[in-house]
């Protein structure tokens, strides 16, 4: 650089980019968290989950200050990644009603009924961030649940709703039940209801009205009051 020549110190207005290894770790951690969570619940250790990432305390506070901060993270990780999925899914399978099939046993994998227990009273549902994340996942999964009724695949009388509560009840452990192989089971059953969305022959009158998101808000909105 030539003497006398300025230097431009202004912002750029850019964050720094997070190292790799920062972004591992981060990724690492969600993933153990989100395991540790599932089998002892809310109040599962914090040094033995970032054992379990093979990371230090200090490396798992740095990135998630409290428990609060680790569980609020953990839930949006798990509602990116099952995101994913439904996309992933329709983008890659031909058939909408085998698009749907995929996405739903995926969606089981990543443990969304075990979690659903562990959301204390204290969570905040209404953050910002999980709002905002819940409306992509629920627009994700109303473009498969459509495409596969438009492709006449899937029975005209479910909704989203109806999926996502069956996921939700199938894929969560019952309590205090020692089932050895249980993801299994969980599979089998799920693709049992999986069959029954069938447009054909799937022609059995359920019984009720389909289950709208806005069903399923209301009904918590009404839980809450």
């Amino acid at each position: 650089m030539q003497a006398g020549t300025a230097v431009d110190t202004r912002p750029t207005g850019r964050a720094p980019r997070p190292r790799a290894d920062a972004v591992r770790n981060r990724e690492r951690i969600l993933a153990a968290a989100r395991e540790m969570l599932v089998e002892q619940g809310a109040g599962a250790p914090l040094d033995e989950i970032a054992r379990r990432a093979g990371v230090g305390n200090a490396t798992l506070y740095r990135h998630f200050p409290d428990r609060a901060a680790l569980v609020h993270h953990v839930v949006l990780y798990v509602m990116d990644r099952v995101t994913a999925h439904a996309e992933d899914s329709l983008a890659q399978e031909p058939d909408a009603f085998a698009a749907l099939c995929r996405f739903t046993h995926a969606a089981a994998d990543e443990r969304v009924g075990a979690l659903c227990p562990m959301l204390a009273d204290d969570f905040d549902r209404d953050h910002p961030e999980l709002l905002a994340a819940r409306t992509t996942l629920e627009e994700a999964v109303e473009t498969l649940v459509r495409a596969g009724q438009d492709a006449g695949l899937l029975r005209a009388d479910i909704a989203v709703g109806d999926l996502l509560v069956a996921l939700s009840q199938l894929s969560r452990p019952l309590p205090g039940f020692g089932c050895p192989d249980l993801d299994s089971f969980v599979h089998r059953h799920l693709q049992l209801f999986l069959d029954g969305l069938r447009a054909v022959p799937g022609r059995s009158q359920l019984p009720g009205a389909p289950v709208t998101l806005e069903d399923l808000r209301q009904h918590q909105a009404a839980k809450t009051m």
